[in-house]
């Protein structure tokens, strides 16, 4: 038994954005990267010049948001690319994944009628 069979005469809807993210979405993945990272590499150089304490702990602040940042911008385009995969897969041709004979399929059940008062 095949897992998903294709619906005769289904067709595919035509691509739209979900593609074009798609597509881009490692180089967004990138930039959004390296921007946060060559901050705090700049700040990182910095503090290696600096003698001031406080100086020195708003930088070490600065590089944890940095993390924080590429953090959740790694958690925001992996949510990106599941919905680009769930559009096209819900873009593509129909499939049945259980065509087996209902067995009140000539005669349904009828829903409860309750009467109200």
């Amino acid at each position: 038994m095949k897992f998903l069979q294709k619906v005769p005469g289904s067709m595919r809807s035509a691509p739209g954005l979900e593609w074009a993210l798609w597509k881009r979405l490692p180089l967004f993945l990138l930039v959004g990267t390296l921007v946060p990272v060559i901050v705090a590499a700049i700040l990182w150089w910095y503090r290696l010049e600096s003698v001031d304490p406080a100086t020195n702990r708003d930088i070490a602040r600065y590089f944890y948001i940095a993390v924080g940042t590429v953090v959740l911008h790694w958690t925001l385009m992996f949510a990106l690319a599941i919905g680009c995969v769930v559009v096209m897969v819900m873009k593509g041709p129909a499939y049945v994944a259980d065509a087996g004979p209902l067995m009140d399929a000539d005669a349904p059940k009828p829903l409860n009628d309750t009467k109200t008062a």
